[in-house]
């Protein structure tokens, strides 16, 4: 996947905003079933908000870098305890798909 521009990450992150983090990261850090719940929400909303919780052993930065080389999905942002990756859809119909700015 290409590098997003600025213009790009703008509006995925306007477009995040409202959302609520659906992936916890905790005590048991990144495992396979983490991967797993991650990637099948990218696939389904290619948009998602995840949360570092105090318990977690890894900074909000090394979850999101992480997590992100194991689902090949791009950080928009990390804010606080708060990340958001996004990964284009290919199972999604075209039209239902998020159309980023050029």
């Amino acid at each position: 996947m290409a590098d997003l521009t600025s213009k790009q990450r703008a509006q995925l992150r306007a477009m995040a905003n409202p959302l609520e983090p659906i992936v916890h990261i905790g005590k048991g850090n990144i495992g396979g079933d983490l991967i797993r719940q991650a990637d099948e929400a990218l696939e389904a909303r290619e948009l998602i908000k995840c949360r570092v919780l105090e318990t977690a052993e890894l900074s909000p930065r090394q979850a999101a870098d992480e997590l992100s080389g194991a689902t090949r999905s791009e950080v928009v942002q990390v804010i606080g305890t708060k990340f958001v990756l996004y990964r284009q859809s290919h199972k999604k119909d075209k039209k239902d798909r998020i159309v980023l700015v050029k």
